[in-house]
């Protein structure tokens, strides 16, 4: 559950003081990594107009990257190995996994050159630039150059059906087996005229996903990885000084908080850039031979072993080796920050689905978050629920919701986003921030007014206030009001969420913000 109650990432803030947002640095290891750091995970329905029939995968890496990030900005990282996993069988086990191998280049052995001597024509010598460019990349004819740019980023893309680990398949487009990564949007001087969002549009893909049905294969998937302006909104202070505002404001004022001390819409994060590995993926290629719900999260490896260079090369920094080893995982929002105690958060980021139950069940059916928040607002009648085991919990997070997006083999409990694929998108316009919140009451109930089951936690939309609708699942509303005295709070942290936000198009995620306006 990476993201899951915002208000509530007080857990985080209390034992490791190093956590941001989201999943953002929500392990100590994780924090010595951050080109390998899952942020955001998204799956949903696609909702671009004409695009029904596929679902859309975004897994969001390197946090908070400022826009001003140079001279090296954010790359992904060569020696690592990014997975998206698919399990249609709800046994916690990949079926489908989309893997991606990043590759950073100097244009020639020693990068572009310049010669640097006296004005009057005596010797020079070439030497090296420290920049990634050395000159405009965009221009506003539309036409686009790698003539000035000093690094090129590319990427080659594989399937693997069955264990991740099983033989891969390389994927393609009609340019060859290696894709292009745009230069992030290092400037208007670098990309004029606003030419940065018509540059990274090249660098969007189709491609056969191989091996499939025939609805599979005949319809071209879209890929494309790139830097994003971050999507994530949350109260970052605040939130991690325990939660340092009034009441009234966590308690349900959703849009008030400037005279209490909160930020404003998007929070401090609406400044920031993030990499993003961006899929659409035609459903019949995800399904299941029995059903239409999918479950899906991301994770990043490293190899087992590094040994330093100690003269180090841009090439070769380091000699790395030995099996892969996971790193990063993310699937649900936050669970890795409030959820899980700070002794297993390494092991959670190292760990598969399929071995949940065995490590970490007790932290959904008995999450310490609510009598968390009973401690900080009780005198203001904050009250956790009083049922346990948490079985709402274990619907929400673990084995899916009935007759919503229910995914779970002989009763495996397997933290990952659950998705209903046969649930008709819901226009930009037409959807909820609180995403299926209002379907129940605390019983499903489709016809509740305000019901969107096209969004959290059926899948996560980068619309869905996932910190409200989170926070107050947590704090009961799931549950009867016999067992969850404030289930009919409207906990908030008082940073609004929602599709106006986004793009309407594929990948949704907008613009990146650049280094100068």
């Amino acid at each position: 559950m990476k993201k899951l109650f915002m208000a509530a990432a007080i857990v985080a803030a209390v034992t490791t003081g190093s956590a941001f947002a989201s999943s953002h640095r929500e392990a100590p290891f994780i924090t010595k990594n951050p080109k390998v750091d899952g942020t955001d995970f998204y799956l949903f329905n696609s909702y671009e107009t004409g695009r029904g029939a596929y679902v859309t995968v975004l897994a969001n890496y390197l946090p908070l990257q400022d826009p001003y990030g140079g001279p090296n900005y954010f790359s992904l990282d060569p020696e690592a190995l990014y997975e998206i996993h698919f399990d249609n069988t709800g046994d916690g086990v990949e079926d489908l996994s989309f893997q991606f191998r990043f590759t950073n280049a100097l244009v020639a052995t020693d990068g572009f050159k310049l010669p640097v001597g006296p004005p009057d024509g005596g010797p020079s010598q070439m030497v090296s630039i420290p920049l990634i460019n050395f000159g405009p990349i965009g221009f506003s004819d539309g036409g686009f150059t790698t003539a000035a740019q000093n690094l090129t980023e590319s990427y080659v893309l594989g399937l693997a059906r069955g264990g991740r680990r099983t033989a891969t398949t390389a994927l393609a487009h009609s340019g060859g087996m290696t894709f292009g990564k745009p230069v992030d949007n290092i400037g208007a001087k670098s990309f004029p005229n606003g030419s940065y969002d018509a540059y990274a549009k090249t660098f969007m893909f189709n491609v056969t996903i191989p091996g499939g049905t025939a609805a599979c294969s005949a319809n071209p998937a879209r890929v494309f990885v790139g830097q994003r302006k971050e999507g994530f909104a949350v109260n970052l202070g605040v939130i991690f000084d325990l939660v340092n505002a009034p009441a009234g404001v966590v308690l349900g004022d959703r849009n008030g908080g400037n005279d209490a001390g909160m930020t404003t819409i998007l929070g401090p994060t609406a400044n920031k850039n993030v990499t993003t590995i961006a899929m659409e993926i035609p459903a019949e290629c995800l399904k299941g031979a029995t059903g239409t719900t999918i479950g899906g999260w991301t994770t990043a490896s490293v190899r087992q072993a590094r040994v330093i260079n100690p003269a180090a090369t841009y090439v070769r920094p380091s000699r790395e080796g030995g099996a892969w080893t996971q790193v990063s995982r993310l699937g649900n929002p936050l669970i890795n920050e409030v959820i899980i105690g700070l002794k297993d958060k390494d092991k959670f980021n190292s760990s598969e689905p399929k071995n949940d139950a065995a490590n970490f069940a007790p932290y959904v059916t008995n999450p310490t978050l609510p009598l968390l928040l009973e401690i900080l607002f009780g005198a203001d009648g904050v009250r956790q629920p009083t049922e346990f085991p948490r079985a709402d919990l274990i619907q929400a997070f673990l084995t899916g919701v009935p007759m919503v997006n229910f995914l779970s083999s002989n009763g495996a409990l397997t933290e990952m986003v659950r998705l209903n694929t046969a649930v008709p998108a819901k226009p930009a316009a037409m959807q909820n921030d609180l995403g299926a919140a209002l379907c129940f009451t605390p019983a499903l109930t489709p016809t509740n007014p305000g019901c969107d089951n096209a969004g959290f936690p059926n899948g996560r939309r980068p619309g869905d206030d996932v910190v409200d609708i989170a926070l107050r699942v947590a704090m009961g509303y799931l549950l009867p009001a016999a067992v969850a005295p404030n289930r009919a709070l409207p906990f908030t942290d008082a940073v609004l969420q929602n599709a106006a936000q986004f793009d309407s198009t594929w990948p949704y995620l907008k613009t990146p913000m650049g280094g100068t306006p």
